[in-house]
């Protein structure tokens, strides 16, 4: 891909500087999937390419190339259909915090949730890729977990919770839950 060799031309003259996303769109000819490119260098072809996600002393939309050699391919275990499949399941909401795709995240203000796909048993563990072993979580949820497996809330659990919160918030939960299936 043209947009994906520019990024990577740009990144490769610019080794260990910071970048922002504007230089890196124009880099690619304006494309729109510039992002995605960018993740393929990452994942698929093994540039060791930060963001402020994987380094606190950058600021969103800021990335830096550590190293103009690839280091090694990660090989995706989980297909894109069981992605797909994974997060229309979960409703696109993380299942260990709560957050929803796209909204403010509930524990960092001004910041929207970005959603993966986790595993329940980390495959470090044993756990597998199939469909059963795999959970939405936001971007927080996942990286912070560092192979725990906290238990999700059962119905027993989230109606005992709801009824010892206040009366605003349990109408609050209740507007939730009909703003989230649409009643």
């Amino acid at each position: 891909m043209a947009g994906r060799e520019s990024i990577l031309q740009y990144l490769l003259a610019h080794v260990g500087e910071v970048v922002t996303k504007d230089e890196l769109r124009a880099a690619s000819g304006n494309q729109s999937e510039w992002a995605r490119r960018l993740r393929e260098l990452r994942d698929e072809y093994g540039y060791q390419i930060a963001s402020d996600k994987d380094d606190a002393t950058l600021k969103p939309g800021q990335y830096i190339l550590h190293s103009a050699i690839p280091g090694p391919v990660a090989i995706r275990g989980i297909s894109r259909e069981t992605r797909a499949r994974v997060l229309e399941r979960d409703g696109y909401t993380c299942q260990t915090c709560g957050a929803e795709a796209g909204q403010d995240h509930p524990e960092t203000l001004g910041k929207k949730t970005q959603l993966q796909i986790g595993h329940v048993i980390d495959k470090s563990k044993g756990g597998s890729d199939e469909p059963s072993n795999l959970r939405t979580q936001c971007s927080l949820c996942n990286q912070g977990l560092q192979n725990l497996t906290p238990m999700r809330p059962n119905l027993t659990h989230i109606l005992v919770t709801v009824r010892k919160a206040t009366r605003d918030d349990q109408r609050a939960v209740l507007d939730w839950l009909k703003k989230k299936f649409g009643e």
